[in-house]
């Protein structure tokens, strides 16, 4: 039985850590510091097998390299980048991860839009989704188009409803906050921000969600079923579903609670 803990880092990151506690052993998902992680294997007197990552921003791999050293054993899987030095396998579409300790296997998923290589693994009933979906949102587009972060989204979506969403920041209830000016009579929405709010005011994560609360309530996989056009748009709502999409990430950005 393997346990899933996100571990929390920097501002407001998640480093994941997936753990076979009779075998030992854990991997570590997108570990941007390495305090937490040292720290969670020590206490549960783990040993680090593999570190998957996602995207190339620092605060997703910035604690690889020193993990290494702390573990040399360990499997670095990454996407096909230049920016991410520290792989041992670089992967991409379709590819399969086969991690031995702790036994655990994982699709990989091209979702570019956050970043033109950004990548999820889907395994285990989970899928590591970095900073392409988060929930109740979804991650800037700082490489990608409209047109690309849409189908990732859509690829994500499409993924078996009890899957659990394991992505790299608490944003919850910010996103919370955009997600109802969007659709304020979404039940759903009401029910999972409420949910979120009990959670963090007894110091617990919002995450993992689950496919089925994000298709319910988080409005950027949502655009074809929106029941009018928000008033916070700063563009009509357009027939087109890219564009719909690109409108309501343009009033993300600029979006003040």
């Amino acid at each position: 039985m393997l346990s899933l803990t996100p571990l929390p880092a920097l501002a407001d990151n998640y480093i994941w850590m997936l753990a076979d506690a009779q075998g030992g052993t854990a991997l570590i998902v997108d570990p941007g510091e390495v305090e937490p992680v040292i720290d969670a294997l020590s206490a549960n007197d783990l040993r680090l097998g593999a570190i998957l990552l996602t995207h190339h921003h620092p605060d997703h791999i910035g604690g690889a390299a020193a993990l290494l050293e702390h573990a040399p054993d360990a499997r670095v899987y990454a996407p096909v980048d230049d920016r991410i030095p520290v792989a041992h396998r670089r992967v991409g579409e379709g590819d399969r991860v086969e991690i031995d300790s702790p036994r655990a296997s994982f699709e990989v998923l091209e979702v570019p839009g956050h970043t033109r290589t950004h990548i999820a693994y889907h395994g285990e009933n989970i899928v590591f989704c970095g900073d392409t979906l988060f929930s109740l949102g979804c991650g800037r587009m700082f490489e990608g188009t409209p047109a690309q972060m849409l189908s990732s989204l859509d690829r994500l979506a499409a993924l078996p409803e009890n899957t659990r969403v394991c992505c790299g920041h608490e944003y919850t209830l910010a996103n919370a906050a955009f997600a109802h000016r969007v659709e304020p009579e979404n039940e759903a929405l009401h029910a999972r921000t409420a949910q979120a709010r009990a959670l963090r005011e007894a110091g617990r994560p919002t995450l993992p969600s689950s496919i089925a609360d994000e298709r319910a309530a988080n409005p950027f996989l949502r655009v074809d079923v929106l029941p009018e056009e928000p008033p916070l748009l700063q563009t009509a709502w357009a027939s087109d579903r890219v564009a719909r999409f690109a409108a309501l990430r343009a009033a993300k950005d600029v979006f003040r609670a």
